[in-house]
């Protein structure tokens, strides 16, 4: 089962995909955004050519917890792909962007280069700490059967 995971902008798209077991996260690409409608087909191509059955995408929620003006448009986006038969799933993402400029700064990555994929490792770092989640909870499960 393949998950794919979206680090939803203004400007891009962050995309990463789980292998088909949906225990590790690749980068996959960044999509420059367009018309919503031209984004929405763009996802739903990926979707169909990894056979996901889920989209995790990032809610950029404020340092307060609540939905701000970016969370607002991130899920106006999951709820056109949702009306598209997707499943989404959102995800807390409020230091992922930050977390991967680090990770990019700590492996010396040139500033040309880390612009290029800070948007892909944000949505590889969204998918492992979900992935991660969901681990805990089957390992969970599986204790509490027995």
């Amino acid at each position: 089962m393949r998950i794919l995971a979206l680090d939803v902008g203004d400007k891009t798209i962050g995309v990463a995909v789980s292998d088909p077991f949906g225990l590790t996260a690749q980068g996959l690409k960044v999509l420059h955004r367009g018309e919503e409608a031209e984004d929405v087909q763009h996802v739903l191509e990926l979707a169909r050519r990894y056979e996901v059955e889920e989209v995790v995408i990032g809610l950029p929620r404020t340092l307060a917890g609540e939905i701000g003006p970016q969370a607002q448009k991130v899920l106006r986006f999951g709820e056109l792909l949702a009306q598209q038969g997707l499943k989404i799933i959102y995800w807390d993402e409020r230091f992922t962007t930050k977390e991967a400029e680090k990770v990019l700064l700590a492996a010396d990555v040139s500033r040309k280069k880390r612009r290029r994929v800070k948007d892909i490792l944000a949505a590889v770092l969204l998918l492992e700490a979900y992935l991660e989640k969901r681990r805990k909870e089957a390992e969970q499960s599986n204790f509490e059967r027995g």
